[in-house]
């Protein structure tokens, strides 16, 4: 019998992407939830010791994609090493929006996010954000989650 409740949770699979002065990055976020009945407002978590957050925290602006099952291929690229060092958006299809955020373009779509404000999560900071728009790009795809990726053996769990 397993030990912790929340194992069971299967969360949906996203990449967070982020601009501040013309650095940018992106990383992997499951934590992320709609909080508000007309979906103007997301809570995202985002891991304390990332390069992204540094660049969400100083441009209060970031784009939430929803992955899909074909993207497995961005779990390492995005998750499992740091964007300060190297390019992550290096091979990697993305555009830039309105506000020169990228955004991944073979994403399900994403959320335009401007930061209200944030607050100690742990080891996490959780950032609650005002939704500016939701962009649909590829509908026909499959959502990436939790279960899917340990399905695969891409993560533990």
């Amino acid at each position: 019998m397993p030990k912790r409740l929340l194992k069971f949770k299967n969360y949906d699979i996203h990449s967070v992407t982020a601009v501040a002065n013309g650095r940018s990055n992106a990383n992997i976020a499951a934590w992320v939830m709609q909080t508000d009945m007309g979906g103007k407002v997301l809570a995202v978590a985002l891991y304390k010791v990332d390069y992204t957050i540094e660049l969400v925290r100083e441009s209060g602006i970031l784009n939430v994609n929803l992955l899909a099952t074909d993207q497995t291929r961005l779990i390492r690229k995005l998750g499992q090493q740091s964007g300060r060092e190297k390019n992550k958006f290096k091979n990697l299809p993305h555009a830039l929006d309105s506000r020169n955020c990228p955004y991944l373009t073979e994403a399900i779509g994403y959320a335009q996010c401007r930061v209200m404000h944030s607050t100690d999560a742990g080891d996490h900071e959780l950032f609650i954000c005002e939704v500016l728009k939701q962009v649909v790009l590829n509908p026909g795809k499959e959502v990436m989650t939790y279960e899917f990726l340990k399905a695969k053996k891409l993560i533990r769990g």
